[in-house]
């Protein structure tokens, strides 16, 4: 797709001129996209001027002296609930009469198309166009109700008297009258008649109904400024706001077309999270009712704090109630659930690693608590003895001072040297490692680097945090008891040293350094305000400005990259270019103005089209983290890989190789064809929370293209050759991504090989054949080994210590008439004779049966066939009732297998294919290793059989059954051993039940081995041959046959690479690895991906290329890796994400091949919308708030 398509496709070009001026008017549909009555529009624009009309008779009336102001408000509010609800009950009455006549009528195909057949003025359709309604009843009259106060309080703030006093200007107040009751009018219309689409919209449904509430909130919010003046006129600065504010209300209407004012959940969202962070000293929180009750929690001990008596008990609780909230409430959560016994809590505990910090225990409770008396100690003592009312250069807390200007500096040094670039991503590192492709040799040059990061450690979680409490508890505002700047500026500070230590520690040192600078100057004001209040105002300036660069810097890369990134260039580029240099003053403005509100830098269709999104959270979603996912089989390789990733950014951030932990900041990590995307959720002390997304593995040519690029640059700050030169200065700075560290993580790299060579060599082949014998007989003698405590389980109590040739005899005579005879009995035929039924009630050792009783309504004794030559036929009660159930039992007991049932023929009849031989071991424990007796019956003819039987490999048979573990306490293992081996009957069984099979897959005649035909029969897909029907019809053989067919291509692809297996001892080694270690089946198989979940160290598959004709194999192998990780930049992700909500949510463009989708190499736009959360995007993984120990 070139650059110069259409951002919006013609359809939605034309539904977004339609959906957008009803968003600027508030809800009044004045284009439609087909032609309707005069009347629609008429009754529009009543509905929209009718608040305007009420309030210009309030304003008439108050004018002409007839009512005072509140009067006149009054009138005007009751007058808006009298029509507000006469509106509220057509519309019921309108889909109460629609309901009745859709009932006799047919659809109408019309309203499919969204359009409406109008039959009159006051018609059904009509009201049901002009007045959706309410979802419920509730908001009917809430809204109702609502409507009125805001048409009460709106005339009351629109009076033009009023107006008149407030600017002393007739003119003036008479245009703000006008337009500002145009602003009331939109928020009315979309209140209580419809409610347009938002520009800004957070959820992808209004479920609730929060949408209307939307305008009518922000007009609220002016009128309350008004009423606070009103009630305080002698505030002059409250005189002025509420000046300006007049001026901003009549640009309402213009805000809330541009999208720049939040919804109602996200500006409270918003703000709650605003004064948690920089009021209350919290952090931002990683779900929105972790963020509410920590809200409510903050302000409650803000509140507590001013009632406080004495400044030692304001010290010594906001010291320990600052500790006490910076911790993870979340693992309290876990553990009191794990001790409930919830299978999400266990699962969740198993999962994690159990080393210090990880989880909740009596060791990370006493760190706590040892921390929190110490602090305590520290404060109360400083505050009492260390307190002096004069400031000077020698005082404790200048000491002090000097103290944690030291402590900044060495921290920040220590952090630097810990990542690839340092200076913000500016200059290579000289002390990190430059060359890491082997992982033992990037440990052992890293090592210096791991010494300063455990240095720094404990500087940042234990040093800085008491020596900002000494700084803190010394400080003469904390003898300003009950004041509003005491009680939040010093809960703030003695809470965020915890929270966020190193900004904390970096605000305290700018407030120390103006204090010494100051010594011998008085700075009135700044000394007014206590240092609570400086802190705080230090630290919103520090955001803000930090915010403004990465928001700039943010800008600049899409305005530059819109021209030198030459698939970038549209025909709009030279344009917009030069209109963003010529009103360059007014971007730095909208940078500005959207760094202050701590709102995303839109770029419209990522465009360098600036403006400034609504305010919301850093986590720029309102849906649960982690609760969706667009899930796929390659999410099970994230899924395996969480915790350790985890561990590896756990070691990443106490050493500071990424940097500070800060909520919003968004990581890229890249392994082979793998991206994860890592978000910091949540900060506190000793912990952070993060999100981890799994990026799909598809390789789509916008996702190579980014990829690619993503590789680039960590190889040029990773993987240079040592003799090549190395740039000190990072040509990528304006990229969004920079290149941080390789953290080693366990994990599965994915090899991929093309067997051409291999799979159709004919010597591989042929030899195929020999080895598939070998392996079939190991894995069918290692299942049945497992097996061997069956016995055992089954005899009854008093023959459980008997030996096992005594136990076997017994059975033998109890069992060996009975059984014979009922056997020799004929079986009912396929034909129309029938004979006698067995029973299958009858147990082995169960009570003696009775023998059937025969009425007058039984039918005559059916004619039986001739016996077999010899025997007795006999009739018996026993006989009648042995089931063959009890057959099965005996045979089970005695070890041996008696002839099947075939019915239809007689016993004398059976055909030799169909016959199961009866066997007798001579070894009392060979039959530890018997096979089931359903696999002896033999699926090929007999002489064929003969052929197959002399390609059984004895001397393997041997050489298996010698490293054989039977487990018998009573004889001598050579004895038993020996025994086993001369048993020839057991090696018959096998060479019977292997060599059957292997003439059902690889032996038959017709058979030729190919590549197309190993890769079938790999798969589970055998080509038809005699006897298939009789191996799919035994799936537990089935799939051992399976098994060992895949363990002999395994050998085969090994040989090939390795070398040929020298002897017998070296392939049961290869054997037993398979086992152990291996998953060797399809990658498409369920059984796969739990072989990934449980973490097999190998996995092997084989796979096939249609289009090339090739054939492939692909091993994954567990093990530590270097993992490349990058930061991106925090403002361009928000950026790019509040442009994919206004796209999808408000333009609806969910056209896969849209613009804004597409590659960008700078931006890596196409990874930044997968890594949304759903609908919008498409993540395969993402996980819960993890927690994360930064100890």
């Amino acid at each position: 797709m070139g650059p110069d398509v259409p951002l919006l496709n013609e359809y939605k070009q034309e539904f977004f001129w339609k959906r957008f001026p009803q968003s600027v008017l508030g809800g009044p549909q004045f284009k439609l996209g087909y032609c309707a009555p005069p009347y629609i529009y008429v009754n529009q624009i009543i509905l929209f001027l009718t608040p305007w009309v009420f309030g210009g008779v309030g304003t008439l009336l108050y004018q002409l002296l007839l009512l005072e102001d509140y009067y006149a408000a009054v009138l005007s509010g009751g007058l808006m609930v009298i029509a507000a609800s006469v509106v509220q009950i057509m519309n019921l009455c309108a889909r109460r009469r629609t309901v009745t006549v859709e009932r006799l009528q047919t659809q109408n195909i019309l309203t499919d198309e969204e359009e409406f057949e109008f039959a009159s003025c006051a018609g059904s359709e009509t009201i049901k166009f002009i007045i959706p309604g309410k979802k419920f009843i509730v908001n009917t009259i809430f809204h109702t109700v609502l409507a009125g106060a805001l048409c009460g309080l709106g005339t009351w703030y629109l009076l033009l008297n009023r107006l008149s006093s407030l600017y002393n200007n007739t003119g003036a107040a008479v245009m703000i009258f006008v337009f500002g009751w145009v602003t009331l009018c939109i928020g009315e219309y979309s209140l209580i008649i419809n409610t347009a689409t938002e520009t800004a919209t957070f959820q992808a449904q209004d479920t609730y109904e929060i949408t209307p509430l939307t305008r009518p909130l922000y007009i609220f919010a002016f009128i309350a400024v008004d009423l606070a003046h009103r009630f305080n006129a002698t505030i002059p600065d409250l005189q002025q706001a509420n000046q300006a504010l007049h001026i901003i209300f009549l640009f309402l209407p213009l805000l809330w077309a541009l999208g720049i004012l939040s919804p109602v959940d996200a500006v409270f969202l918003w703000g709650m999270e605003q004064t948690l962070v920089f009021g209350l000293g919290g952090s931002a929180m990683s779900t929105n009712i972790r963020l509410v009750v920590m809200f409510l929690v903050s302000v409650g001990v803000a509140i507590g704090t001013y009632f406080i008596p004495s400044s030692l008990g304001v010290v010594l609780f906001t010291t320990g109630m600052g500790f006490i909230l910076s911790l993870d409430f979340s693992q309290v959560e876990l553990m009191f659930r794990s001790c409930c016994r919830s299978p999400d809590a266990q699962a969740d505990l198993r999962d994690m690693p159990r080393s210090l910090g990880w989880r909740l225990g009596w060791k990370e409770f006493f760190i706590y608590l040892t921390v929190l008396l110490a602090a305590l100690a520290e404060a109360g003592l400083l505050h009492h003895f260390g307190t002096i009312l004069e400031t000077s250069a020698s005082s404790p807390q200048a000491i002090v001072s000097y103290i944690l200007i030291s402590l900044l500096v060495v921290s920040w040094i220590l952090r630097e040297i810990q990542g690839a670039y340092f200076f913000y991503g500016v200059f290579r590192n000289p002390f990190y490692p430059q060359q890491i492709r082997n992982l033992k040799v990037f440990k052992q040059k890293q090592s210096g680097l791991m010494k300063a990061g455990i240095v720094r450690r404990l500087l940042i979680n234990l040093v800085s945090p008491f020596a900002m409490i000494g700084f803190l508890a010394m400080d003469i505002s904390l003898q300003s008891l009950h004041t509003v700047t005491l009680c939040i500026g010093f809960t703030r500070a003695f809470r965020t040293l915890w929270q966020n230590t190193e900004h904390a520690l970096l605000e305290m040192v700018v407030i120390a350094v103006v204090r010494l600078a100051a010594l011998k100057s008085n700075l009135v004001w700044w000394n007014s305000l206590g240092t609570g209040i400086q802190l705080l105002l230090v630290g919103i300036i520090w955001d803000r400005l930090t915010q403004f660069f990465s928001k700039l810097k943010f800008a600049l890369t899409i305005l530059i990259s819109s021209w030198t990134e030459k698939k970038q260039r549209r025909k709009s580029t030279v344009t917009l270019i030069t209109i963003n240099a010529v009103l360059f003053p007014m971007l730095l403005a909208v940078i500005a103005l959207s760094a202050v509100l701590s709102a995303p830098l839109l770029p419209l269709f990522t465009l360098p089209v600036f403006l400034v999104g609504f305010p919301r959270p850093v986590r720029s979603w309102p849906g649960t983290v982690g609760a969706a996912a667009c899930m796929c089989p390659d999410s099970v390789y994230y899924q395996q890989m969480l915790w350790s990733l985890t561990e590896a950014f756990q070691t990443a951030f106490a050493t500071g190789s990424l940097g500070v932990p800060s909520p919003g900041t968004h990581f890229l990590c890249r392994f082979q064809d793998r991206v994860m995307w890592v978000m910091v959720l949540e900060r506190g002390f000793s912990y952070c929370s993060l999100n981890i997304k799994g990026l799909e593995l598809q390789e789509t040519s916008c996702h190579t293209a980014e990829a690619r690029k993503v590789d680039e640059l960590f190889e040029m700050a990773f993987e240079q050759e040592d003799g090549l030169e190395k740039s000190t200065v990072n040509h990528h700075f304006s990229n969004i991504l920079t290149p941080c560290a390789a953290l080693p993580v366990r994990l599965y790299s994915d090899a991929r090989n093309v067997l051409t060579g291999i799979i159709d060599s004919h010597d591989n082949l042929k030899q195929m054949k020999d080895d598939f014998v070998k392996i079939l007989f190991w894995v069918l003698l290692q299942h049945c080994s497992k097996k061997s405590q069956t016995l055992e389980g089954t005899l009854p109590e008093d023959m459980r210590g008997a030996k096992p040739a005594q136990v076997v005899a017994e059975q033998f005579v109890e069992v060996n008439v009975t059984t014979i005879k009922n056997f020799i009995r004929k079986t009912p035929s396929l034909n129309s004779e029938t004979f006698d039924d067995w029973s299958d009630d009858d147990d082995l050792f169960g009570p003696e049966p009775t023998s059937k009783k025969t009425g007058l309504n039984n039918p005559a004794p059916k004619q039986t066939s001739a016996t077999l030559p010899g025997s007795v036929e006999m009739q018996s009660p026993f006989c009648e009732s042995f089931s063959v159930k009890s057959i099965d039992k005996a045979r089970q007991a005695l070890g041996f297998g008696l002839p099947a049932i075939d019915k239809g023929r007689e016993l004398e009849r059976l055909s030799e294919a169909e016959a199961v031989p009866m066997v007798i071991f001579s070894s009392s424990h060979s039959k530890q290793l018997n096979v089931p007796q359903e696999w002896r019956s033999s699926a090929l003819p007999g002489p064929r059989m003969q052929q197959l039987r002399k390609l059984f490999p004895e001397g393997w048979y041997k050489s298996v059954l010698s490293q054989l573990d039977i487990a018998n306490t009573e004889e001598r293992p050579s004895d038993i051993l020996e025994g086993v081996l001369n048993d020839g009957a057991l090696m018959d069984l096998y060479a019977h039940v292997v060599m059957t099979c292997y003439g059902v897959t690889l032996g038959a005649e017709s058979t030729v081995l190919s590549p197309s035909y190993v890769y079938k029969v790999y798969c589970g897909d055998v080509p038809w041959t005699v006897g298939l029907d009789w191996l799919t019809g035994k799936p537990e053989l089935f799939q051992l046959v399976l098994k060992a067919f895949r363990y002999t291509f395994k050998l085969m692809f090994d040989k090939a690479s390795l070398g040929l297996v020298e002897d017998f001892s070296e392939l049961a080694n290869y054997l037993e690895e398979y086992e152990r270690d291996w998953y060797i089946g399809r990658a498409s198989d369920a059984r796969w991906q739990q072989a990934v979940l449980q973490k097999k160290l190998y996995l092997f598959s084989l796979g096939h290329d249609p289009i090339m004709g090739t054939y492939k194999g692909r091993v994954l192998t567990l093990q530590e890796w270097l993992v490349h990780v990058g930061k991106l930049n925090s403002e361009g992700i928000r950026g790019q994400w509040a442009n994919l909500s206004w796209e999808l949510l408000y333009a609806t463009n969910d056209d896969e091949e849209r613009y804004s989708i597409q590659a960008h190499p700078v931006l890596l736009r196409n990874l930044t919308v997968q890594a949304a959360d759903p609908p919008l995007g498409y993540p395969i993984y993402s996980s819960t708030p993890l927690h994360v120990p930064l100890f």
